[in-house]
């Protein structure tokens, strides 16, 4: 079973499935097409897959593809615990410049659906995370994007000490909200 929770974005929303646990361990189904498409009312059709690993304290993002290249994505923490922040940039949207932020852990098994428009990014919360991505679209190099993670028009607290963030140089220069051609 899988269960849907809205968020307060338009068209984003957690995804939570069934857990079964015994003297064992877990087991759940972490993906279904048909399940998926079921409880969403969408029909994606994912064609990448995406994973990551993470020390205490990185941000990733906060990243979009931009055009025909943009991306919804299925996201979740395969290992640990991370701050998940998602931002609604469609232009028009009742949502727009709105943001969300969840917990995604290994032990919530939340997932979180990012609809294409969106920024996304994730701060590791816990010691070491793994985290995994699912793409309806192929990476295009010419198409990447960002936003500054602490930019002052989108006011996202982070939860986290500034100073013990690790940026990558990359994320360190990504403009302001104010300078995107959206």
């Amino acid at each position: 079973m899988l269960e849907i929770e809205s968020t307060p974005l338009k068209d984003c929303f957690i995804l939570k499935p069934s857990v079964f646990k015994d003297h064992r361990g877990t087991f759940l189904e972490s993906f279904s097409q048909r399940r998926f498409e079921e409880i969403t009312g969408l029909a994606m059709e994912f064609v990448q897959d995406n994973q990551s690993s993470s020390q205490k304290g990185v941000l990733r993002g906060l990243h979009f593809q931009t055009g025909a290249f943009a991306q919804s994505k299925l996201v979740r923490t395969v290992l640990g615990k991370v701050l998940d922040v998602v931002v609604d940039l469609r232009p028009g949207s009742p949502t727009f410049k709105r943001s969300f932020k969840a917990v995604l852990s290994d032990e919530n098994h939340h997932q979180l659906f990012v609809p294409a428009g969106f920024a996304h990014g994730f701060l590791t919360l816990s010691e070491r995370s793994v985290f995994a991505y699912k793409c309806d679209q192929y990476y295009h190099k010419d198409a990447d994007a960002g936003v500054f993670f602490n930019d002052p028009d989108l006011n996202i607290d982070w939860e986290f000490p500034e100073n013990e963030l690790i940026l990558s140089e990359k994320d360190a220069n990504l403009p302001l909200f104010k300078d995107l051609s959206l």
